[in-house]
């Protein structure tokens, strides 16, 4: 089967069967590291709904993991008189489902985007959602670009060159890359993107997406597996690891636009955070609980550096015709 199928048949059974969650399960998100970071994405949400008319909309979330950056996001938007008139998540796992619920008991539940309303704008936030989603993986061989395949041989799985020339779907400025060179895309993510933007531009509203990713395009196999966090080969125990892939940032700008919304980064997640205020929140933190000072400076810090998440992770930004440009980017939404 393609890396695509593979990737997508393990993560269905992945994500339907546990909370990977937390210190006990897998791996750790930033909503789950400290709820400043929550609570930055629900003052962004005011801030814009606020400058665009305070219009009735609905928050969305893609892949919400247990709810906890929409409770904390919408505790902080609230305090601004901002507060949705639906709370729509787009999560397919029950286990999920079922943690979702129990923090946020009014949400309703779809299982794709396009089942969400149509009747208000949507305020959609994706975080980490678009790097588990399936990529196809082209290598350069001898004879031409190949899809890498996934094979049993010598009683484990591997990947390993399909036999159909593949040369129609790599970038021009990537067709002359060294033998062994690997070319990553994702037709479901750019698929997806679109479905969000051309809702937007009918609907009015926003997206903002967060994850670790790059401007490509680019060559470079970034297919990855966490297991109770740490590395793991991504061939090994499939639907028992966590499968990702890092964002091409550029590719979902580009399935956005031909919707005519506007375009805002991708900014780094520290500088992002630091625009919004998140050295005021720690102050403001810090203040009312002394004694977890340090803690809570960590986890400024996890979030903000440029060795921890600061660099790596990223923020793009859609908005409606007719909406304001989005607080935390700069120069002008293209």
């Amino acid at each position: 089967m393609t890396i695509a199928d593979y990737m997508a048949a393990a993560n269905a059974h992945y994500y339907a069967t546990r909370d990977p969650l937390g210190a006990a399960g897998d791996f750790t998100t930033a909503p789950e590291i400290s709820q400043m970071f929550g609570e930055l994405i629900g003052i962004w949400i005011a801030d814009l709904w606020s400058r665009a008319g305070s219009p009735p909309f609905r928050y969305v979330e893609l892949g919400p993991g247990r709810g906890t950056l929409a409770v904390d996001a919408l505790r902080a938007a609230s305090r601004f008189g901002c507060a949705p008139m639906g709370v729509h998540l787009v999560e397919t796992s029950p286990t999920l489902r079922a943690a979702q619920s129990a923090r946020l008991p009014t949400a309703e539940h779809h299982d794709e985007v396009d089942a969400l309303p149509d009747d208000a704008p949507l305020i959609i936030v994706a975080n980490e959602f678009f790097d588990a989603l399936p990529i196809h993986q082209y290598v350069k061989t001898a004879d031409g670009w190949r899809e890498r395949m996934v094979e049993r041989g010598d009683g484990r799985l591997r990947p390993v060159p399909g036999d159909i020339p593949a040369d129609d779907a790599i970038p021009l400025s990537l067709r002359g890359s060294q033998e062994g060179a690997i070319v990553e895309t994702t037709p479901v993510s750019a698929a997806i993107m679109q479905r969000c933007a051309f809702r937007l531009a009918r609907q009015g509203g926003a997206m903002l997406t967060i994850d670790y990713g790059y401007s490509g395009p680019a060559a470079g196999d970034t297919l990855q597996a966490v297991k109770a966090h740490h590395f793991a080969d991504p061939f090994d125990d499939p639907g028992e690891v966590d499968l990702t892939a890092h964002v091409d940032f550029t590719l979902l700008a580009d399935a956005a636009r031909p919707a005519s919304v506007a375009v805002s980064g991708p900014a780094t997640q520290g500088d992002w955070l630091k625009r919004l205020g998140i050295d005021a929140r720690l102050k403001s933190l810090s203040t009312a609980a002394p004694g977890r000072a340090d803690e809570l400076k960590g986890q400024r810090d996890r979030l903000v550096d440029a060795d921890a998440m600061g660099e790596l992770f990223k923020l793009l930004a859609l908005t409606a015709p007719g909406w304001p440009s989005p607080a935390g980017f700069t120069g002008e939404a293209a």
